[in-house]
């Protein structure tokens, strides 16, 4: 796992748990990482986010779709029982906002970063590289609901 350590996944920890706080009102459990296969099923909806500059790689930002709904729904403070362009749009910004601030946290650290537009997929996805290990941090609220950062980057 050349090039990842803890200072690198942190920054995506704090900045995830913050956005989804601070424009969510999810207070959302940090699970144990663990090494994961880029594999997602039928009822999956995820945001994939570029990362370049001193680190690069991607960030699969992963949800079942009733959990995405329920975001989508805390974030458009009115009910998503579907994700339609309103609700994708949300989760998108989502993406971006997790991702802007956490490369906010590297570049008080000295990493200059920059994120790319995120993509959103649903359905049945693998995905298969050979440049970073995947690193899945579950962030788990509510009792029964889980949203995965998957993340696959390594520094220069």
């Amino acid at each position: 796992m050349a090039g990842m350590n803890v200072e690198h996944i942190n920054p995506f920890l704090l900045a995830s748990t913050k956005i989804l706080k601070d424009m969510c009102y999810v207070e959302a459990k940090v699970g144990k990482p663990y090494i994961k296969e880029l594999e997602f099923n039928n009822d999956s909806l995820i945001i994939m986010i570029g990362v370049t500059g001193e680190m690069k790689g991607q960030v699969i930002i992963a949800f079942e779709n009733r959990v995405a709904c329920d975001i989508a729904s805390k974030m458009c403070m009115m009910s998503v029982t579907q994700m339609d362009e309103l609700a994708m749009s949300a989760i998108g910004e989502l993406g971006n906002m997790i991702l802007g601030n956490t490369a906010t946290i590297f570049s008080t650290k000295g990493i200059e970063i920059d994120i790319t537009p995120p993509t959103i997929g649903t359905g049945t996805m693998t995905f298969k590289h050979k440049y970073a290990q995947n690193i899945c941090i579950p962030l788990d609220y509510e009792d029964d609901k889980r949203i995965e950062i998957n993340i696959s980057i390594k520094g220069d």
